[in-house]
């Protein structure tokens, strides 16, 4: 399998404290792994490196076949590669509606000019209506974004994510204030899409990551603990000591 984001070495304090600590990562191009660990383990600060937000002190990260560094890149030149990232707490705009949120994402040119003068084709509706299609949100295309439920407005921020075609997605606990029913359609949503990307997924449920049914990689301290499946990895001694045990 190609390797689409190799991170090796990698290191970033705080104010002294060591949030990632020679932390090495690998993922290939349709792929999906779940990210595990206790609070502080550095997951967070694991994506805001990757995506560029905070900067590295040390080590290397490298992207795509090209073995691009992102290292000296803006946030916006690593969303332009193809990196997407969705946070926790879902970001739509709230007074669109579906359609008028999935729209605004497509992946157009961005100059003032041609957002100013932008009208949707033909095509880019067609895609919307795939897109919408894919996330479960068909039926919900003319709603205000605003009335959809906690689990709808993840998977239109999902949707959005999606519609900008990036290579790799960057999740954090999707899970989190879900019903049982919406995380089941979440599993799905996720698994699909990393059928043609790869997927990271951080998240603190181990139901949620045993229906991914992936490889896992567990941080704690800023540094790969365990790697591989999600029973191998909780079958490891230092993992149930500083996880699983508490």
């Amino acid at each position: 399998m190609t390797t689409l984001l190799e991170v090796s070495g990698v290191s970033v304090s705080f104010d002294g404290f060591r949030a990632i600590n020679n932390l090495s990562f690998r993922i290939g191009e349709a792929e999906m792994r779940a990210i595990i660990g206790p609070n502080g383990a550095g997951k967070t600060t694991f994506m805001d490196i990757v995506t560029g937000k905070t900067k590295p002190d040390t080590g290397h990260i490298l992207w795509g076949e090209k073995s691009l560094s992102l290292r000296g890149l803006s946030e916006a030149d690593i969303a332009g590669v193809g990196i997407g990232r969705k946070f926790q707490k879902p970001s739509v705009f709230e007074d669109q509606t579906v359609q008028e949120n999935l729209v605004l994402a497509l992946r157009k040119a961005r100059g003032p000019f041609a957002v100013l003068f932008y009208r949707p084709t033909a095509a880019d509706l067609d895609r919307v209506e795939a897109l919408a299609a894919e996330i479960g949100l068909s039926d919900a295309l003319l709603r205000k974004s605003g009335e959809l439920s906690h689990g709808q407005k993840q998977w239109l921020e999902i949707g959005m994510l999606l519609a900008q075609e990036p290579r790799l997605l960057l999740v954090d606990e999707p899970a989190a204030g879900m019903t049982p029913a919406e995380r089941e359609h979440t599993t799905a949503l996720l698994v699909e899409a990393a059928r043609t990307r790869a997927v990271v997924v951080v998240e603190h449920d181990m139901e949620f990551v045993r229906r991914l049914d992936c490889r896992v990689t567990v941080l704690h301290e800023g540094s790969v603990l365990a790697e591989g499946s999600l029973d191998h990895v909780t079958a490891n001694k230092n993992v149930i000591d500083v996880y699983l045990g508490r």
